[in-house]
Parts: structure tokens; C-alpha cells; sequence
């Protein structure tokens, strides 16, 4: 393993002092058109307003303020990790000022993150809901209460604003002063104790990386080693493993428990591994990952198939349309992925980093931007009431996105990863440059001998498979392009017109390049069917079909008889066609021998050895992509779709 200089100052939320690849950092790499600059787009002009519209409104910016004015315990809005949700939207700011510098927003992140460090302690404490006199003493819930969570948080905005060009920033020197508390009270000698929600870990790593500290990276390595020890008081229904306090680090073999804290913690795991050379519990990492890979996670990349607990369920047990998937769970899979390409530069890692962020989390947010997926089902059976915009929501669980939540962690998480996801796309080492997702990209970095690398990548992706990479000026370096498991084989390549051979699932081109060489990518995205392992019993007999990338759903408004949704069989004796953006299939209406329950009468009926399949009338639908569902006001949806026969 190679080790890599990184900048004190510059990079994404990610910065290995330790990695196989470097990941590039925002002034290295920009998304400059299409698809993803158009969600980016939105995130800066609609949902960072929209969050920091509601969080005004029902108290959860102003708990600060009364924080700072001695009066919070007299009224507090918002359940205890309310401040967590301000610091994300922080985080998402600050990201997005990096990206693009704007004069409002900059004063907004400025008004908000002096109103945050007004209530900060002498002692460095910063916590609305403990503390005071009037409320409970500090630390005095750490199953529940959050703290430690809240701070993680805090330290993640506060990375992004000294890695966006401003390490003396406000919120960087409050963020300083927290972490320094945090280690007088949990550091070696103080409290024997852990956070019942992790996510200080992968935090205090990033931290002590931007800010050249190794006691915050020590301090989240003891975080670690304690997790595991059975320490938090557990109740009827969440046991040891819902905390992953079940068994330590090293000894487990599987993702399990609440899949948030699941994967925020595997993320620091990974980050405390790679900055403390711990080969053996970053190996532990990689084996946990393989198998929740493998045997717990959606089609989607979702996680998290228990509503109960917003946990996972055993090995293969994936039901559609009791998926809970959490888009925060799918966020922190999204973070565990990108750790693990970073040091073993495997693609499988980058594959589901992108069928995650296409599907798990871009179904979140409507596509105004102005409401969210909390949970996200694969099969909604009843059609959705109606939410109004002004509406605060308890939580959405398989409904139509809601405007804002009591528990409102989704919104903002999507907010930072819009304003980061340029973050995910490229990477460099020594002799050249990896992309590993594909979109309208400027990239401008230098290679640690000094060799300058400029390419501009062009493309309609993820509708359309052709990636074009031109490149900008002479260079000796080696190109790298992942080809997508779903393109292997069926991938072709083009150098200056001239075809090239397209192995494996890396293509990879060594030479000296000349201005205005032109290398074209072109990925396979006709649709195609789909299969579950006959394990993950739950969709046995059914069928899903997916374009490229994108993983496809039918909704009950595009077919002509939607009260016939449940008796819709697709015939997979005819291809898939494409549309515009998702495909055209042919269906079959099952006829006849239905068992109609609706007079309330018994609806199983007996099967005859031999019976002849049920009649059926064929139709023609269009399958739209998973993430676009529900855009269209209430329907009926499912991925998986029976097989005819």
C-alpha cells in the first residue's frame, strides 16, 4: 500500500493519509453538466432552503438560541438529535460553497453557524437538549440521548468548511474546542463509555485528518475497541446487536442491527484500520461488508429489511414490500463502499456505490426537491394518501414523500451527499487517473512526480451508455474507466476512432496522450431482466427488469386497468424495449380463477396437479426508473413482477 501526501486544507469528505487511490479532491475534479449537475442544482437552490426553511419554523435552529440566552430547558422543539440535522445542513452548505461560492448562502452559513457557536459551553460542550440546569445531566443517556452522535456531525460540517478553503473558520474553531472536551471526558482515564448511535468514530478520524490531529483519530480508535462489550442497557425489543455493542469489531461476520448505526459505524472502522496500519481489522471490515453485500441488500442497494427498529433482517431475508431501506442507511453504505475502493481499488465497490446512489438515495427526494422518502419500499400494495407540503410528517414508511419529519435525519443527509457526490467520481494514483462513475466531469490534478493530468468526460449517462474522455493537454499517464458488471462483456472502446480491446472490468490505456485525443466508452444499457437467488424466497418466481444502471418499477397509473396491478404477470418470452428513460414490456392480466376476496369470503383456493396456467390478456406497459416513482401522485408500484407461466 502506497502512502499518499494529502493537503491539510483541500479534498472531499474522505482524505486516507493511506490508500491505494487517492480520492480527488473538489478543486481536482467538478461535475459540469447533465444529469448529476442537475441534481446538484437543485440541492443548491431548493432543498438547502427548503431544510433551512423548516428547521427555522418548528424551533430546531432556534433551541440554539435559547441554548445561548440561558432559557433552552424552559422549551426545547424537536426530539434530543435535533442539532444533528442543523450540523448536516451546515455540512451541506459548506460543501456547496466549496463547490460554488455564492454571497447569500455564504451569509446564511455564516448567520447559522454563529448562532450554533453562541451556545457552545466554556468547557467546549455543545448540546441543546442536556446539560442545564432544568434538563438531564450530561451523558446521562447514552443509549438514547444522542450527544456523541450530534457531535459527529458537527465535526463532519466543520470538515467541510476547512477543506473548502477556511481552516480558521467559526464553526472549525468550535468544532476544535467540542473535540477537546470530548477527549478530557472519554479519552484514556475518563469515562469507560460509548454513544448508543455511532458516528462520532468515522467523524473524529476526519477531523483529526483535516486538522492534523492524531489524538481526535486515537480517541475515535477507542470508540471502537469499546463497541462491542455489551455496555448499553438494552431493552425488550433492542438488544445488544441493534447497538452492534453485541460482540467487538473484529469478532463479527455480518452487518447487523440498526442498519444506520451499522454502517456509520463500519465506516469508522475502516477510517481507524487504515490511519492506525490495523490490517486485521480492516480486513474484518472488508469480510462484514462481503456478506451484508451479499446476502442483505436490495436490488436498490437499500438496507435494512426490518421496519421494527429500522434493522436487518437475517441472511437473504429481503421482502419488497416490507423493505424499510432507510435512504440514510443507503448514504452510509454509500460511505462504506467508497472507504473499501479506496484501498483495495476493487470496482464491485464502486458498482455499488453507484446503484446505490441511482436508486437507494435519488428516490428520496421528489423532484422538486421540497419533500423525501424516509423508507423506501419495493412493492407499495395500497395507494398513498396525499400530503400536503405544510404538513409536518411522523415518518413516511412507504407513503408519498413527505415535505419534513419529526425524525428528520433523511432530508439533510441527502442535502451534504448532493452538495458531495462530485466527491465519488474520480480518483488518482501514482502513474494516473481511475473513473469509477460517470458524468459531465472537468479533471484537473497533478500526479506525485509532478506529471499534470487534464480530461473532460462528456455524457448522457445513466440513460445513455456512451462516455466520451478528451483529453486536454500532453501527458504520460495511464486512463482508467470501470466497465460496470452489468456492461461486461457487451462494452466496446474507441481511441481516436480506432477500436480497442475492452477486457475484464477495468479498461485501462498506458500511453503518452496528445491534446485532443478522444477516448469513447460505450455501455451496454438495453434493458434487461433480472433474478433474485432462489434464497431471498420472498420474490421466487418474479422478475425484475433493469436499464444500465438503473433498477426499473412498475406503477399502477401506467397501466391502462390499474385495479388489475395484483393480477399483472410479466412475459419474459419478449424483450424488454427501450424508452426514454426506463423500458417497455410486455404484461399479462391473469383471467379467470382469481380468488376475489372483496365479500370478505375465504381467499385460497384448491390447485389441481396439471391445472392449465390461468388465461391471460396481454398489455404493454412502460417500466420507469425506481427512483422517479411516485412522482406522479399516488400509485401502486412494484420492482419484482411475477413471471407468466
Amino acid at each position: 500500500m502506497t502512502l499518499t501526501s494529502t493537503a491539510l486544507l483541500t479534498g472531499g469528505p474522505v482524505v486516507p493519509s493511506r490508500n491505494l487511490l487517492r480520492p480527488l479532491g473538489p478543486d481536482e475534479v467538478r461535475i459540469s453538466g447533465g444529469f448529476w449537475a442537475d441534481k446538484q442544482q437543485l440541492n443548491a437552490t431548493v432543498i438547502l432552503d427548503h431544510c433551512e426553511t423548516w428547521m427555522e419554523r418548528i424551533g430546531w435552529i432556534g433551541n440554539f438560541d435559547r441554548a445561548a440566552a440561558g432559557a433552552v430547558a424552559e422549551h426545547h422543539d424537536g426530539i434530543e438529535f435535533v442539532d444533528s440535522e442543523v450540523y448536516k445542513l451546515l455540512e451541506a452548505m459548506a460543501w456547496e460553497l466549496g463547490r460554488r461560492p455564492d454571497a447569500a448562502l455564504e451569509e446564511r452559513y455564516s448567520a447559522l453557524v454563529a448562532r450554533v457557536a453562541a451556545a457552545q459551553e466554556p468547557d467546549g460542550y455543545l448540546h441543546t437538549a442536556f446539560g442545564r440546569p432544568g434538563q438531564r445531566p450530561r451523558y446521562s443517556d447514552l443509549e438514547w440521548g444522542h450527544e456523541l452522535y450530534c457531535f459527529g456531525h458537527l465535526f463532519q460540517a466543520a470538515v467541510a468548511r476547512a477543506r473548502s478553503g477556511h481552516p480558521d473558520d467559526v464553526l472549525v474553531r468550535t468544532a476544535r474546542r467540542l473535540a477537546d472536551h470530548i477527549e478530557r471526558e472519554f479519552g484514556e482515564g475518563g469515562r469507560d463509555a460509548i454513544c448508543g448511535h455511532p458516528e462520532i468514530e468515522p467523524a473524529l478520524v476526519e477531523l483529526g485528518r483535516a486538522l492534523g490531529e492524531q489524538r481526535y483519530i486515537e480517541l475515535a480508535r477507542i470508540f471502537v475497541e469499546r463497541r462491542g462489550r455489551r455496555t448499553l442497557a438494552t431493552t425488550l425489543f433492542q438488544g445488544s446487536d441493534y447497538f452492534l455493542d453485541d460482540v467487538p469489531v473484529r469478532d463479527a461476520r455480518v452487518l447487523r442491527g440498526h442498519a444506520v448505526r451499522a454502517a456509520y459505524f463500519t465506516a469508522g472502522a475502516a477510517d481507524v484500520a487504515v490511519e492506525t496500519g490495523d490490517d486485521g481489522l480492516l480486513a474484518a471490515v472488508k469480510n462484514q461488508w462481503r456478506r451484508t453485500v451479499a446476502h442483505r441488500t436490495y436490488l436498490t442497494g437499500g438496507i435494512g429489511s426490518h421496519h421494527q427498529n429500522e434493522e436487518f433482517g437475517a441472511d437473504d431475508e429481503l421482502p419488497p414490500d416490507r423493505a424499510y431501506a432507510e435512504t440514510c442507511a443507503a448514504i452510509g453504505s454509500v460511505m462504506v463502499s467508497w472507504r473499501l475502493l479506496l484501498q483495495t481499488a476493487d470496482p464491485a465497490h464502486a458498482d455499488l456505490i453507484e446503484r446505490t446512489l441511482l436508486n437507494a438515495v435519488l428516490v428520496s427526494p421528489r423532484e422538486d426537491g421540497r419533500a423525501f422518502y424516509y423508507a423506501n419500499t419495493l412493492h407499495q400494495r395500497e395507494l398513498a394518501s396525499e400530503t400536503h407540503d405544510d404538513e409536518l410528517s411522523e415518518r413516511a414508511e412507504a407513503n408519498l414523500r413527505a415535505p419534513w419529519f419529526e425524525v428528520s435525519c433523511c432530508p439533510t443527509n441527502v442535502a451534504r451527499t448532493l452538495a458531495s457526490v462530485g466527491a465519488y467520481f474520480a480518483t488518482a494514483d501514482d502513474d494516473g487517473v481511475q473513473f469509477h462513475q460517470y458524468a459531465d466531469l472537468d479533471v484537473d490534478t497533478a500526479l506525485p512526480d509532478g506529471r499534470h493530468v487534464s480530461l473532460a468526460v462528456r455524457t448522457g449517462y445513466p440513460f445513455d451508455g456512451r462516455v466520451v474522455v478528451s483529453v486536454a493537454e500532453a501527458s504520460d499517464f495511464t486512463l482508467s474507466l470501470r466497465i460496470p458488471a452489468w456492461s461486461r462483456g457487451r462494452a466496446r472502446a474507441t481511441l481516436n476512432g480506432e477500436p480497442l480491446p475492452v477486457d475484464g472490468d477495468t479498461l485501462r490505456l498506458r500511453r503518452a496522450f496528445a491534446p485532443g485525443d478522444e477516448l469513447v466508452l460505450d455501455l451496454d444499457t438495453s434493458p434487461r431482466f433480472t433474478v433474485a437467488p432462489d434464497a431471498v424466497d420472498a420474490v421466487r418466481g418474479t422478475v425484475a427488469v433493469e436499464r444500465g444502471p438503473l433498477v426499473l418499477c412498475l406503477e399502477s397509473v401506467d397501466l391502462p386497468d390499474a385495479a388489475a396491478f395484483d393480477r399483472v404477470r410479466i412475459d419474459t418470452g419478449a424483450a424488454p424495449t427501450p424508452t426514454a428513460d426506463g423500458a417497455s414490456v410486455r404484461l399479462v392480466v391473469e383471467e379467470g380463477q382469481q380468488s376475489e376476496s372483496g365479500d370478505g369470503s375465504w381467499p385460497y383456493r384448491r390447485l389441481d396437479a396439471g391445472a392449465p396456467v390461468p388465461f391471460g390478456r396481454p398489455v404493454t406497459a412502460d417500466l420507469v426508473p425506481y427512483a422517479h416513482w411516485a412522482n406522479r401522485g399516488p400509485s401502486l408500484m412494484r420492482v419484482w413482477i411475477p413471471a407468466a407461466g
